[in-house]
């Protein structure tokens, strides 16, 4: 089922909010970075919705989302997942998020801890702190800001896609999305810290990264080290691992959710 809906909170000023939902059973919501859209988790609605209800949106202002008069911030995306799910009828589902869509499941869990079974971060972080991913999202920012899209569309989809329809795909919904609300989300990833609060969080996590992808050991130490209850598992990949490592990223949702339910 793929539909666009305006929750109540964009009813008002005439906004829709593009989602999707496969199969039945435990609610897994899955989060994409800025600029990308819900077509990055292909493989998880494919293989995950024959056990669980798999649910994928796109943010506001990218995909086929519509774009949102109010900037995007962290808080908004979280509230608009509580408000998918009031509108599904869903009570609580586990907060899947892949790289910056990391740092929104530390968000909702940090705001809507009612509403979650737990977490799933994939290559995310609590913070930015290194010079690489520091200069990498300002110079994301720049493009986006100079209107070069189709640039930035590119670059970020290629490095994501395993296989030429994939990219095809992926790059045709990126397209589709308002430059003003991804410059707002990038700038947003660059400025978020949470990472004072993680000892907080006391839902159980699964944290997933890749063994190639250096630059994120650091923030996967880090949400080791203090989030209370979380597991970590690696993967032979690098950064972008909802598409290049499926199966093995499948897998491990599998087992986890599985340990949920008992």
């Amino acid at each position: 089922m793929n539909k666009v809906i305006s929750l109540p909170i964009l009813r008002e000023v005439g906004e829709g909010l593009y989602y999707s939902v496969y199969g039945e059973g435990t609610p897994l919501v899955f989060i994409h970075p800025p600029l990308l859209t819900s077509a990055n988790f292909k493989y998880q609605v494919e293989e995950l919705s024959q056990k669980f209800q798999v649910i994928t949106f796109d943010i506001r202002g990218h995909g086929r989302s519509t774009f949102s008069k109010e900037p995007i911030t962290y808080g908004m995306i979280t509230n608009d997942i509580t408000q998918l799910l009031d509108h599904l009828g869903i009570e609580k589902a586990v907060i899947c998020g892949y790289s910056t869509g990391g740092s929104i499941v530390l968000e909702f869990i940090l705001n809507h801890k009612e509403r979650a079974l737990g977490g799933i971060i994939i290559s995310g972080m609590s913070e930015v702190r290194d010079f690489y991913n520091e200069k990498r999202i300002i110079i994301a920012k720049l493009l986006a800001k100079i209107r070069a899209k189709k640039l930035l569309g590119l670059v970020i989809t290629l490095g994501n896609a395993n296989t030429f329809e994939v990219f095809k795909n992926m790059y045709r919904e990126s397209l589709k999305g308002d430059i003003r609300n991804i410059t707002q989300y990038f700038k947003c990833s660059l400025h978020y810290n949470c990472t004072h609060q993680l000892p907080s969080i006391v839902s159980p996590i699964l944290l997933i990264f890749g063994s190639k992808d250096k630059v994120f050991h650091q923030y996967a130490e880090i949400l080791h080290e203090q989030l209370p209850n979380n597991e970590l598992r690696i993967i032979q990949e690098k950064h972008q691992i909802p598409t290049k490592a499926a199966k093995e990223l499948n897998q491990m949702i599998y087992e986890f959710v599985g340990k949920l339910q008992k």
